[in-house]
């Protein structure tokens, strides 16, 4: 099984040449997270294309005029939210995970570790 990812339109993630772009290595673990869960059967496709919709429409609506547009943050964000809203983790949960996280020193995941394989 694999995701019945859009073409076009507002969920359709960005592409180059009909080629997936990630401009940072976490938007492809956030799509390889999203993919995964709903080959695993976590979700319904279609419950995950309404969720990214909806977080794409606010954006739309709330965003600040000098804000950039960040197809992947709102792709995690609607994943949160899928996820939230089968009780498979709690959105409180999320925050706490993600302010752990954003204390991690720079560059934290990427450090050389003695005996580390490269």
């Amino acid at each position: 099984m694999s995701a019945p990812l859009d073409i076009e339109g507002p969920a359709a993630p960005p592409r180059s040449n009909g080629e997936l772009v990630f401009a940072e290595p976490w938007e492809s673990r956030a799509f390889g997270m999203a993919v995964s869960l709903y080959e695993a059967g976590a979700f319904t496709w279609p419950q995950f294309q309404a969720a990214l919709i909806a977080r794409i429409r606010t954006w739309e609506t709330s965003a600040a005029v000098n804000e950039s547009y960040g197809y992947y943050r709102l792709w995690l964000a609607a994943l949160e939210d899928v996820l939230a809203g089968l009780c498979a983790v709690s959105t409180d949960e999320v925050t706490t995970r993600a302010q752990a996280l954003a204390q991690r020193p720079p560059g934290h995941d990427h450090r050389d570790h003695p005996g580390h394989p490269h």
